[in-house]
């Protein structure tokens, strides 16, 4: 199966993270210690010169710092990528906190608008049952065609009662929603 170019990629990228994770531990610390000692021990036991031991040595010692180099290189630029996409999803989250409490203040003054309507309600709902009062004292002066009007008026006084008891009710659990989306 052929790996796409951006598998390959992927798979360098976590093969560099693996080494770069490794060179970082202590086994790499160890063999690398074990190696030196080695390397030195060779010319003291004869084996190898110590002119060729000692470039065979650097040549290594720098072919790895090169690629190491490039390893954490590789891993800096990829954790700040990271950190650019973090910052990104920050800025976002900002956004919709600031929109939120945008909608919150919108909506208690849309709260404070309702209260106040519902005291305007309450107020002429006051004004009406004052007049019925009176329609009530004044009902046994009046002819039959005046009280026909008034029970009329009376269950529309009625049932303008029971919407604004409905709205009262609304508002009350709006203004409960409203204060635990403040909570959150």
């Amino acid at each position: 199966m052929m790996k796409t170019p951006h598998e390959k990629i992927e798979f360098l990228e976590r093969m560099a993270d693996g080494i770069t994770s490794w060179i970082g531990s202590i086994p790499s610390l160890i063999i690398h210690t074990l190696l030196f000692i080695v390397s030195f021990l060779l010319p003291v036991f004869g084996i190898v010169d110590v002119d060729k031991m000692l470039l065979v040595l650097t040549t290594v010692l720098s072919l790895e710092a090169i690629y190491l180099s490039i390893l954490i290189q590789m891993s800096v630029n990829k954790s700040h990528e990271k950190i650019e996409d973090i910052q990104e999803d920050i800025e976002e989250i900002s956004e919709d906190i600031e929109d939120i409490q945008e909608d919150i203040e919108e909506i208690s003054e849309d709260l404070e608008e309702i209260s106040e309507d519902i005291e305007e309600i309450s107020e002429d709902i006051e004004d009406i049952q004052e007049d019925i009062e009176e329609i009530n004292e004044d009902e046994d002066d009046e002819d039959h065609n005046e009280r026909a009007k008034k029970a009329i008026l009376k269950s529309n006084v009625s049932s303008n009662k029971n919407e604004i008891r409905f709205l009262k009710d609304k508002i009350a659990e709006l203004q409960h929603k409203i204060d635990e989306l403040k909570k959150d």
